[in-house]
């Protein structure tokens, strides 16, 4: 599926979602091109991202207990690759996102590592609430829509257990939140309540309501808790949060500075909320699921104090986060990087970030200050992890001034108790192609990997696929943040 035509390369993307309810998958094609002109150096970027197939949705395989039923998502993956007519060998990037109430299971974080390894050499980009309420409102349209017309907009990804809220402004992203809002958070057979989560049994005492398993799934009780779902996303919307939010409330409180004009929503909830579920054959409709989605849906959809926001309809609802983790998440490195093949593909790389204040003064100690920082952080035991060090806030920089950072790094990097390991470095400026030459004069044992044009910050990791015809590499920029 890898073919270069006119000086632009195409590579093939997965997306993989796992959520609370449902698993999906997405198999797209990204076009990329030089950008720059002629006599400018080059910039490679996607162009054109192709959906080339779209899985359909399945419930999550679950084991007894707290467990994801990892042989059964692997068979399911196998399955889906080779309906797609697709080769694992031939996906070069894109994420698998564990979602919502699923990544606090037990073997969640196995889970994400085995399929890096074992579903394709693809990139991986495992969601905390706020990386996959981001990836959410891309995938749903919410991101293009406030770029396109310059307003405020959040997006409210509703699945099982977790509601993922991001606001972007004119295509600035602007803050996230997260709630314990989902329908599986009552689960219902024949009729009867089988489940009540922990933040809805919290919701329940301090409102002093009586619900309890085995009551009648049609308790009026219910409908006070989807009401309270609802007040407390208006109020956390409109900036109004109050201490009887916080049962439902996951993580930080919100953390945009705008005033919301748009809402949109995605996820499983919201194709009962747009009313895009006329039957149970794509596995949406929550009679299946036997859970209070559907009443949680009209609560919200016919809710007096959500009607204050201009409702946008999203251009996809309930695969908006596996669309967003399979055509939003790969970024492309700067042309004019350096890259040993042999030491690529690298994965689940602890950034950790070098500032310089835009000053030439001090250079060594601020490497030897930050090189020590990254090892008691990320190799306390000394049992030779490595680590990918990023140069930010750098001067205007003489040749001399590029050739003493490398010897810097060089003497800094002395202290890693794995010397086979690459030496990682990502620059902000455009310098990554003549300081890992720098480096690469004066280092000849180990691998250098030096690349720019990538947007980190500290304690993201990176994980940087194989290096692509156009000269560039791929990488995922990902948080490592499973719940517990």
């Amino acid at each position: 599926m890898r073919r270069r035509d006119r000086g632009i390369e195409h590579i093939i993307s997965a997306g993989i979602d796992i959520g609370t309810s449902t698993t999906k998958l997405v198999i797209s094609r990204f076009s990329l091109m030089n950008t720059a002109g002629a006599s400018h150096v080059p910039r490679i970027e996607i162009i054109d991202t192709e959906i080339l197939y779209k899985s359909p949705i399945y419930r999550t395989p679950l084991s007894q207990g707290d467990e994801i039923d990892m042989p059964a998502v692997f068979a399911l993956v196998r399955n889906e690759y080779s309906k797609a007519g697709i080769r694992e060998n031939e996906i070069q990037t894109g994420a698998v996102i564990i979602t919502g109430e699923t990544a606090t299971k037990r073997n969640a974080e196995e889970m994400v590592r085995r399929l890096s390894d074992e579903a394709g050499e693809f990139l991986v980009a495992t969601a905390g609430p706020d990386l996959e309420g981001m990836i959410a409102a891309k995938g749903s349209g919410a991101y293009e829509h406030s770029k396109r017309t310059g307003r405020t907009v959040a997006n409210i990804d509703i699945g099982g257990g977790t509601a993922n809220i991001a606001v972007y402004q004119a295509g600035l992203f602007k803050g996230t939140c997260t709630l314990h809002i989902g329908g599986r958070l009552i689960e219902y057979e024949e009729k009867r309540i089988v489940k009540l989560s922990r933040p809805v049994q919290a919701l329940l005492e301090m409102q002093k309501w009586d619900l309890r398993i085995g009551d009648a799934s049609d308790s009026p009780i219910i409908g006070r808790v989807a009401n309270a779902m609802a007040e407390t996303l208006a109020r956390i919307l409109a900036g109004q949060a109050t201490a009887e939010d916080e049962p439902l409330l996951l993580g930080h409180p919100p953390n945009w500075d705008v005033t919301v004009e748009d809402i949109m929503f995605s996820g499983g909830v919201s194709e009962c909320i747009y009313r895009l579920e006329p039957n149970d054959t794509d596995g949406t409709n929550a009679s299946v699921y036997h859970d209070m989605g559907v009443q949680l849906a009209e609560t919200l959809r016919t809710h007096p104090r959500l009607a204050r926001w201009r409702w946008v309809h999203p251009l996809e609802t309930v695969r908006a986060t596996v669309l967003g983790a399979g055509t939003q998440t790969t970024e492309i490195s700067g042309a004019t990087i350096q890259v040993e093949r042999e030491v690529l593909p690298l994965k689940n790389l602890p950034v950790h970030r070098i500032s310089f204040g835009h000053e030439t003064e001090g250079l060594q100690d601020k490497i030897f200050r930050a090189v020590e920082q990254a090892l008691e952080l990320y190799d306390p035991g000394q049992e030779g992890r490595n680590f990918a060090l990023y140069l930010s806030e750098m001067p205007h920089l003489r040749f001399h001034d590029v050739q003493h950072i490398a010897a810097s790094l060089n003497e800094a990097l002395r202290r890693q108790s794995d010397q086979r390991q690459p030496i990682v470095v990502v620059t902000e400026n455009d310098i990554a192609k003549v300081l890992g030459q720098s480096l690469q004069v004066i280092q000849r044992e180990r691998g250098i990997l030096c690349i720019d044009q990538i947007r980190v910050e500290n304690g993201d990791y990176l994980d940087i696929g194989r290096m692509l015809h156009s000269g560039v590499v791929p990488v995922v920029v990902k948080t490592l943040a499973f719940h517990s």
